[in-house]
């Protein structure tokens, strides 16, 4: 018995002193590698001892998917994710059936507060209940004396779910559900809540505090048209909801917000997306005599604007009281709290300086770039990435496990392109430097993987089979060429590149020039238009997909040939491929037909796609003969064809075997073109 009572002493006294060693570092770190303190964030929580000293204590949580609930109940504490699109906690949890075997809410979220002073940062919180179920699903509910329930997608699904925690601290935090109230800090006595450069994404009232809080820099995506926000502040008069510098957005009709009870709604400088319904912030007729209002409707605006016409009902109409000259954050708390210690600003001042880091799109383009710096255009399969869709957490996880490979990176369908576009302009709205960051690597990518003949693989760095060939099929190459030149001119929003990518920019599109030179095609002597994809190392033509002979391109050539002519000092060279170009174009136009999509019910496409006579219609094939320019059509038997009908319906309605684009270049463009370079050229 003694030596067991050492044995317990001793054990003792080791959990003891590793606690307090553990306490004694800067921080604790959750690693799901192993490589940190604990494996598990609410491990790490419940490392930490229920006494504080009113200091807070940090958890840092490396990247990865945490597929667990938590729950804190202690105070002054402190979660820090690497950023939100990589450090993500997330469960699939519908709240009306936690409720079937739970006294309360206490568990429905992804994270449950009870604790006060907790900080979040650049974290994910997901609950993707409404994205994991398919259907209504019936279940067996103790708490209603075991009578079925039915459980729909749509319903309340929680993110973040708090009951009497004070003074919760949100930063560069992502919340999203499928479903109503995402994001639910309810303490109507005193709770006091503060998000800044948030993303909150789900159903009806998918914001709904109450008590005191404050959005700064949030950007709210609302599924539902009922309302995107809600607040509760009956218990006290001066509690209230405002909304600094937001934006929101949406489906198709999307309300922005509505109240079941006496609240107070501020929304100052605040942006609405052009589909946001004509309603303003609503009173839903109370049920009960105790939500009857004590204090009348109080719903202010100031300097909010909409893309398009803005509507009558948020005009400026703060209170006279509202002391628009003596405004900073503590005035929100009612001078009891100030998270961001920050100095009294004007209304003016604030809407002058205004910054809203947030757009969706482009936070879940972060999610999908390889460490490489491209894009995939696919993601599971054949399926097209889509970038305003939330993944459930196995997606996230199987998305993160190509990152560092990024075998699936391309130039093709205009991916990395199309991101690094859309993040450049991103930045220069929201000023978000993550943005900037993977736009500039974007830019590094598609530097690195040009050839040094000056061509471009439609893959980098998979090189197996076609994917290795200089493509300009759906125009991947000149798609690149297209954004170096916008960095080159600081056009388009690429002013914001650094300009030391000027030269480097400047060389690789020269490179490219000699490439797009080399590889025109000559028949007879004489040049035409371009082959679609060619070798890499001998720049001869070749085949890609089946049914994508080596072929001389009725479609891609015309992108090309605007390339060349975009050339601020083109040379004898550039404008004998131009003109040549151009004369091929006007040699094998097709005149007097048409292409026309017809019902066909026999086909499982519905549908068939023929060639018609119209005396007023021009088009060209999308592919030719290399050698006797004679529209050839090919299916997936990889056999040239003299007719469309002649290969099979999938085919025919699912690619473009005919195309109109050398149209406007050889009627507009290139005349115009001719008569100021060409015969400038003439004339010297």
């Amino acid at each position: 018995m003694i030596l067991k009572n050492i044995k317990n002493t001793l054990l003792f006294l080791y959990a003891l002193f590793a606690s307090q060693q553990l306490l004694a570092q800067k921080e604790i770190v959750v690693a799901q590698d192993g490589s940190g303190n604990f494996k598990t964030i609410q491990e790490a929580i419940n490392s930490l001892p229920a006494e504080d000293n009113k200091t807070q204590r940090i958890i840092s949580i490396k990247k990865g998917i945490y597929n667990e609930k938590l729950f804190i109940e202690k105070n002054f504490i402190t979660l820090r994710g690497e950023n939100p699109e990589n450090t993500v906690i997330t469960i699939s949890q519908a709240r009306e059936e936690w409720r079937c075997s739970n006294k309360d809410d206490y568990g429905t979220a992804a994270i449950n507060l009870q604790g006060s002073d907790i900080t979040l940062e650049n974290l994910s919180f997901i609950n993707s209940y409404g994205k994991d179920a398919k259907e209504d699903k019936e279940i067996v509910c103790p708490k209603e004396g075991g009578n079925t329930k039915v459980i729909k997608p749509g319903g309340h699904q929680m993110a973040l779910r708090s009951f009497k925690s004070t003074r919760l601290i949100v930063i560069n935090c992502i919340f999203r559900a499928y479903g109503g109230d995402t994001v639910s800090p309810w303490n109507t006595w005193e709770g006091m809540y503060y998000f800044k450069d948030c993303v909150m994404e789900g159903g009806v009232d998918f914001y709904c505090p109450r008590g005191w809080a404050l959005a700064e820099n949030c950007t709210f995506i609302c599924h539902n048209n009922n309302a995107a926000i809600w607040h509760d502040g009956s218990d006290v008069k001066t509690s209230k909801t405002v909304l600094l510098n937001c934006s929101f957005t949406g489906d198709d009709g999307f309300k922005l917000g509505r109240y079941h009870k006496d609240a107070q709604f501020y929304l100052l400088n605040c942006n609405f997306s052009k589909n946001m319904a004509d309603a303003e912030i609503y009173l839903v007729p109370a049920k009960d005599a105790k939500d009857t209002l004590k204090w009348g409707k109080r719903v202010y605006y100031y300097n909010c604007k909409r893309s398009g016409k803005d509507f009558g009902w948020y005009k400026n109409n703060l209170p006279a009281d509202f002391g628009i000259n003596e405004f900073n954050v503590a005035w929100v708390y009612d001078y009891k709290w100030n998270p961001v210690k920050s100095e009294t600003k004007t209304i003016e001042t604030i809407a002058a300086s205004k910054e809203v880091n947030g757009d969706p799109v482009a936070d879940n383009m972060l999610l999908y770039q390889r460490k490489n710096g491209g894009w995939p255009k696919h993601f599971q399969g054949d399926r097209k990435v889509d970038y305003k869709r939330v993944l459930s957490a196995d997606e996230l996880k199987e998305l993160q496990s190509g990152y560092d490979a990024g075998i699936d990176a391309t130039i093709d369908n205009e991916a990395t392109t199309k991101e690094i576009k859309y993040l450049v302009k991103a930045y220069k709205t929201y000023r978000n430097e993550a943005y900037l960051k993977a736009a500039t690597k974007g830019i590094d990518y598609l530097l690195k993987a040009q050839y040094a003949n000056g061509g471009w693989p439609q893959f980098y760095p998979d090189f197996s089979s076609y994917r290795s060939q200089i493509t300009y099929n759906d125009n991947a190459m000149i798609n690149v060429v297209t954004v170096l030149e916008d960095i080159v001119a600081g056009k388009n929003d690429f002013d914001v590149i650094d300009r030391a990518y000027v030269a480097k920019c400047n060389d690789a599109i020269k490179k490219a020039i000699d490439c797009v030179l080399k590889t025109q095609v000559i028949q007879n002597g004489k040049l035409t238009v371009w082959c679609a994809q060619y070798n890499a190392k001998t720049l001869v033509p070749e085949m890609a997909r089946k049914f994508e002979l080596a072929s001389l391109s009725g479609s891609e050539s015309v992108a090309i040939v605007r390339f060349l002519m975009r050339q601020p000092n083109p040379s004898k060279e550039i404008i004998a491929a131009v003109t040549s170009a151009v004369e091929w174009f006007k040699k094998v136009k097709i005149t007097g037909y048409a292409v026309k999509d017809v019902p066909e019910p026999q086909e499982a496409s519905g549908k068939d796609r023929v060639l018609v006579k119209d005396s007023n219609s021009v088009i060209w094939a999308r592919f030719y003969n290399l050698d006797t320019n004679e529209p050839i059509f090919v299916g997936r038997d990889s056999q040239p064809k003299k007719t469309l009908a002649e290969i099979e319906n999938e085919r025919r309605v699912g690619y473009a075997y005919y195309v109109t684009n050398p149209a406007k270049l050889i009627n507009e463009e290139y005349p115009k073109w001719a008569a100021e370079k060409v015969n400038k050229v003439k004339s010297k």
